[in-house]
């Protein structure tokens, strides 16, 4: 038995399904896939999927991984990739199959790209407005918690942002803070500038990799 990394991307329409059903769509393509999965022992056996850090819904993810267990410590990392291949969807494509290094506890930030439509106004204009406010003394905008609403000051976290205009449109990208110990959506930053700007923006959003507390990527 062994464990493998599953690098893939979750893109196009499939960053608009949840994680549940991302796990389903996963434990489907590698039952077609017919890899030997290892399974738990018991009265209900069930494959071990162990997904790095679940997307949030609508956030396209270019680096994604999920941990999972082989009986079969033949299949080489390269079979493996040829085989989810042939299963997956379109817009969940397999990359990469690896032996796992980082143990998913260990990631602390995650870098993203937020591609804004300026719908109609200047984008360096709009960018250099943006900017303005990331750098503001105070950013508190709400903040969902477990116990509800509570106002988040994100300002402490917005050092690693930068706000570009790019063909036409405003990139923010940002590395935010990701895990078990603190995390910050990147739509709290969205959040902020319609609190503060009054501009509700269409923007698409994903994430491009995630790190440990010293930066380094994960792998």
């Amino acid at each position: 038995m062994r464990t493998v990394r599953i690098w893939f991307r979750k893109i196009g329409t499939t960053r608009f399904i949840s994680h549940l059903d991302l796990t389903r769509c996963m434990s489907r393509a590698i039952h077609r896939a017919k890899i030997p999965l290892w399974y738990t022992q018991g009265f209900n056996p069930r494959a071990l999927l162990t997904f790095a850090l679940p997307l949030s819904l609508g956030v396209a993810g270019e680096r994604e991984s999920v941990d999972i267990k082989l009986e079969d410590d033949n299949l080489s990392n390269e079979e493996l990739l040829e085989r989810l291949n042939a299963a997956m969807p379109d817009d969940l494509p397999v990359f990469a199959v690896t032996d796992p290094v980082m143990k998913p506890g260990k990631i602390a930030y995650a870098s993203f790209v937020m591609t804004v439509d300026p719908e109609g106004r200047d984008a360096g204009a709009l960018a250099q407005q943006l900017t303005e406010l990331f750098h503001r003394d105070s950013l508190v905008v709400p903040k969902h918690t477990k116990s509800g609403f509570i106002d988040f000051d994100i300002r402490p976290y917005l050092d690693r942002v930068e706000v570009c205009p790019v063909e036409g449109k405003v990139e923010i990208r940002a590395m935010l803070p990701a895990g078990s110990e603190m995390n910050v959506n990147p739509s709290l930053l969205l959040e902020a500038v319609q609190k503060e700007l009054g501009l509700d923006l269409y923007t698409q959003i994903r994430r491009t990799n995630l790190y440990d507390e010293q930066f380094h990527a994960f792998q």
